[in-house]
């Protein structure tokens, strides 16, 4: 199996690290052909709307849209997560909008107001999950075949719909990768 990691900006290279503690092979994706020999994609976090433009510039978009929608499935984390989402709230930016979810944009503060919280996800066991938010978004609403999987203060941070997943937090700035794990999982 080789997951593919957009590496367009972000945290990629600690997706990779995650990724390869899991026991799985990784590539960096930054042209449409690369693409081809995945099983998975992670949309890692940094800025939504640089991340669409540089996604326009590579040609990105439509190929990855068409994979997904012939079953590749996707972990979006933080700005991953907003690209993904068919909603985003006061924005027109480009996004991927595959994911029946709208999003609130650095919804919990800016950069100085990010924070590191434990959260339950009863998928991945009892002991809880060290969640890093970063200038997060958080999901503010879902329609009926998203599974809500985490919330923080009444906020959704964590859901999946079909071969899609998503997180408002950085899993891959712990060493926990039970979420990792988790989207292994999703592949079939």
């Amino acid at each position: 199996m080789v997951i593919g990691v957009l590496a367009l900006q972000g945290a990629f290279i600690e997706h990779q690290k995650s990724l390869a503690a899991c026991g799985v092979d990784s590539i960096q994706v930054r042209k449409p052909h690369q693409l081809e020999d995945i099983q998975g994609l992670i949309i890692p976090g940094g800025e939504s709307t640089t991340m669409g433009k540089l996604m326009n510039q590579f040609e990105l978009f439509e190929p990855i849209v068409e994979k997904a929608h012939n079953g590749l499935p996707l972990f979006g984390t933080c700005a991953g997560m907003i690209m993904l989402a068919k909603d985003i709230a006061g924005s027109t930016q480009p996004r991927l909008g595959l994911m029946d979810i709208e999003v609130e944009r650095n919804a919990f503060g800016r950069q100085v107001e990010s924070f590191e919280t434990e959260l339950t996800i009863s998928e991945l066991g009892e002991a809880p999950v060290r969640a890093v938010f970063i200038r997060a978004p958080y999901i503010k609403s879902v329609a009926a075949n998203v599974k809500v999987l985490a919330k923080y203060n009444e906020k959704i941070v964590l859901a999946q719909q079909d071969h899609y997943l998503v997180a408002a937090f950085h899993p891959e700035l712990t060493n926990d990768v039970r979420l990792h794990q988790h989207f292994l999982k999703m592949i079939k």
